[in-house]
């Protein structure tokens, strides 16, 4: 199996599934950004923090436990670092930024990431390219991170697009895992900032046409469950509801998972088929549980 994931839905649907199955992660990096001189993987980081048993699970970002002295003290010395990261957090910030600049690309400098957190599951960036997803909104264009963290999502959102998309393509290890599965799980993560960097790097979406693919909506009812992806859905032109989801990915999708407030929406659509279960994460179980489900259609 393999796994489309961006950062807080499907890490926890990650939770469930490294329990059940084996499986490789391809992680969107549009959302990375360099912050106080290292690089951030916001997503690639939650997916590793989560396989390794150390994410926080109250935010489902950083480490459990972390401290912030150091973002703190950046502070008082009137550093503008807008994102507040963790001290063991920004030590493996430091790890794979030294590894980049020695040379290494992001997959390279992953895979030591992973060994080095004792991580089975291969996790994979879904590219070597830098790709930077860019916030159009009424008050001018911004990093997503700007747009999410330092503005708390408040503007209006107009426009999203990934800048940089177009020099992006599949690695050989990203290509060398689609080739070799049958079934591709797209997780709940935000259709727009989080799945579509990734359908839209060179080389994958073809891959997927012929594979199973199930799909887990991250909106329930006509709202997120969390993040900003009913914004960004609007502003690309879809409807907020779990069909809205299900067109987004319409190209290659056979299965969409809704939970069961939107049951009476089981059927099939254009040649998709609907199913539903409860597919709110709030403990492990919960987890696991929906990745039962999903497993059924393996």
């Amino acid at each position: 199996m393999v796994v489309l994931s961006g950062g807080t839905g499907t890490p926890k649907l990650l939770r469930g599934l490294k329990e059940l199955t084996e499986f490789a992660v391809i992680v969107n990096t549009a959302e990375d950004i360099w912050i106080s001189g290292n690089k951030v993987c916001p997503d690639i980081d939650s997916v590793l923090y989560t396989l390794a048993g150390i994410i926080d699970e109250e935010k489902w970002w950083g480490i459990k436990g972390d401290s912030f002295r150091t973002h703190e003290m950046l502070l008082k010395l009137g550093c503008d670092e807008f994102m507040a990261i963790g001290d063991l957090d920004r030590a493996v910030h430091i790890f794979r930024s030294e590894l980049l600049r020695k040379g290494l690309t992001l997959t390279e400098a992953t895979k030591r990431l992973r060994k080095a957190l004792g991580v089975e599951q291969e996790v994979l960036p879904m590219c070597d390219e830098e790709v930077e997803t860019r916030v159009v909104t009424d008050e001018g264009d911004m990093h997503f991170q700007e747009f999410w963290v330092k503005r708390k999502g408040t503007p209006e959102v107009v426009d999203v697009y990934f800048k940089g998309i177009e020099k992006a393509k599949a690695t050989k290890d990203v290509l060398r895992v689609l080739e070799s599965c049958d079934f591709v799980l797209i997780g709940p993560s935000n259709p727009i900032t989080s799945i579509m960097p990734i359908i839209s790097v060179r080389g994958i979406k073809e891959l997927l046409i012929d594979k199973t693919v199930v799909a887990v909506s991250p909106i329930v009812g006509s709202e997120a469950v969390s993040g900003p992806a009913g914004k960004f859905m609007r502003a690309k032109g879809f409807k907020v509801s779990p069909l809205g989801v299900a067109y987004v990915y319409k190209d290659f999708l056979d299965i969409l998972v809704v939970d069961d407030v939107d049951r009476r929406l089981v059927g099939e659509y254009d040649g998709v088929k609907v199913v539903a279960t409860n597919t709110i994460m709030k403990t492990a179980e919960d987890s696991k549980r929906l990745a039962e489900f999903i497993l059924r259609f393996d």
